[in-house]
């Protein structure tokens, strides 16, 4: 498909509020027919580069031109909780005028509830009217497609249902069908695949390669990024270079960029030291000669104005997340379940798992793979059948959604100063030094729910380090992980001490685990000896 739209920008720079330069003269372009992955560590300033892309952020400086219309995906599509509508959630990918007309729209139906008068009843009209000016009228018949796609309904019988009841992948089905079904030839992406199982991933890599739109997307799936970006734009060292290429030959072209930088640099501080000592020698000799007096301020002046250039590019620093979790010797059987259901999820299931397995747990969204590891967790899950622990077995969870109420508007810092059941605190040098092994000693002093989602789930992998489990129950740990600290967390489960159960769709991170707990779409739970993520095979699998 030949698309129309593309996306400029030119210089960008942002600086946060305690005056710290995020990012400086980023420049990049985003054609049509190209998907364009934005990469860089946790906290580099991504997700605030996309809300520039936008428009909801002013940079400090530069511009950004686009031509085709803009649709946006926000990070938090697929952690939605509230009371909000599935209309709300599909108003949040829309033009801001077709946002403003259905909230006018709302405002007055609402209204007429109460006065039903002639003011209100010409207001009423106006607002009708607004909203097939901007399109909403059309927006419904694109959202009665874009629900039968995603939920097998009709919007005229999805539009109320509350968003809270579908799960992290029908709340990303329903955006992204919207977006790359709208009218919009721009797309920005911020984790689009977050959520989604692998056929979903699988259903969204053909999508973006069959789409003839500009779209600039953030994602941490290494598989999703070699198989569907066609550029790939780097942000690191406070600023961004792009690699015309897939992500499968990015690695490549970023270490060779590193030794040419680091080439210039040497050659840069040779020339400079070269340069400030003939100012030197010529100082000197300026006080006996007027002809060497000359010389001297030639090359004072050569001096500053190779000062004012600046050195080349800054080098990337090699900022290393270094997990250690240690763990500890439990019982021999870790996990024991017998019959066990959750009701209205799956059908009763028994499995023993021992000291020291890696258990990756596999299937569809809304199979209750989630409310598995809860249950094993400690929260109150209903259930039927039985299920309990080994002796020494300590379980920590890592929560998907880092939805944790008790830390907000809480520093970092002061959630290690206080401690918690089986976390004993630390002061604020100890606190600093752990935040430092995760990247995180610059964000020690920052609320925990203003970091990035890279940042939080850093952070509650730390917490389970301090926590001392023995049973690591982790529901989609490398959703939000760049890709360093996705390693650095596969290399730390490697050397743990203990049992690990993870629900993952990361295909990439499955292939560690040695064993492979299925929960079908039929109800069925099974162990299978190979990670199987194709919905048919799924179907097929006894």
């Amino acid at each position: 498909m030949l698309g129309v739209g593309f996306l400029d920008a030119n210089g960008l720079a942002f600086r946060l509020p305690d005056g710290r330069e995020l990012f400086r003269d980023v420049s990049f372009k985003v054609g049509a027919n190209a998907v364009v992955a934005l990469v860089g560590a946790n906290g580099v300033g991504k997700t605030t580069l996309l809300r520039i892309l936008s428009g909801e952020l002013v940079p400090a400086e530069g511009s950004v031109r686009v031509q085709g219309g803009l649709g946006v995906m926000p990070q938090f599509v697929g952690s939605v909780r509230d009371s909000s509508t599935v209309r709300d959630l599909l108003l949040t990918a829309s033009p801001k005028p077709l946002r403003d007309a259905a909230h006018e729209l709302d405002s007055v139906e609402l209204a007429l509830m109460e006065t039903d008068d002639e003011p209100t009843q010409m207001r009423y009209a106006a607002a009708l009217a607004a909203w097939g000016e901007v399109g909403g009228y059309d927006a419904e018949v694109l959202w009665d497609t874009v629900t039968v796609a995603a939920l097998g309904v009709p919007f005229d019988r999805a539009r109320f249902r509350e968003v809270r009841t579908l799960s992290g992948g029908e709340q990303k089905r329903l955006v992204l069908e919207a977006l790359l079904r709208g009218p919009e030839q721009v797309l920005l992406l911020d984790e689009p695949d977050n959520y989604l199982d692998v056929p979903g991933k699988r259903w969204l890599e053909q999508r973006l390669a069959e789409t003839g739109k500009a779209v600039l997307l953030v994602s941490h799936d290494r598989e999703l990024l070699d198989v569907a970006a066609t550029h790939v734009v780097t942000v690191e060292a406070h600023s961004a270079w792009t690699h015309v290429g897939s992500f499968g030959t990015w690695h490549a072209a970023r270490a060779a960029r590193v030794e040419r930088l680091e080439e210039q640099h040497r050659r840069w501080d040779e020339e400079h030291a070269r340069l400030k000592e003939l100012v030197r020698t010529l100082q000197v000799q300026a006080k006996i000669s007027e002809v060497m007096a000359a010389k001297y301020r030639a090359m004072t002046t050569r001096l500053a104005k190779f000062e004012e250039a600046g050195p080349p590019p800054e080098l990337p620093s090699a900022e290393k997340v270094t997990p250690r979790l240690r763990g500890g010797r439990t019982g021999v059987r870790a996990i024991t379940c017998e019959d066990l259901e959750l009701t209205g999820l799956m059908k009763p299931f028994g499995i023993e798992v021992f000291f020291g397995d890696r258990v990756a747990v596999l299937g569809s969204n809304g199979s209750g793979k989630s409310h598995f590891l809860r249950l094993l967790a400690g929260d109150a899950v209903h259930h039927t059948g039985t299920w309990k622990l080994g002796a020494r077995v300590v379980p920590g969870l890592f929560a998907q959604t880092h939805q944790h109420p008790e830390w907000v508007g809480r520093t970092l810092v002061d959630v290690l100063w206080h401690g918690d059941d089986g976390r004993a605190g630390r002061d604020r040098g100890a606190a600093m030094a752990a935040l430092h092994r995760y990247g995180l000693a610059r964000s020690g002093d920052q609320r925990f729910e203003t970091l990035s989602g890279g940042q939080q789930a850093r952070f509650q992998v730390l917490l389970l380090e301090l926590s001392g489990a023995t049973l690591l129950l982790l529901d989609e740990p490398t959703d939000n992980l760049d890709l360093n600290s996705a390693e650095a967390l596969q290399a730390a489960l490697a050397e743990f001490t203990g049992t690990v159960v993870a629900v993952t769709h990361d295909r990439w991170f499955a292939r560690s685990f040695d064993r492979f707990l299925l929960f079908r779409s039929d109800g069925e739970v099974v162990e299978v000896p190979e990670p199987v993520w194709d919905e048919e095979r799924v179907r097929r699998v006894r």
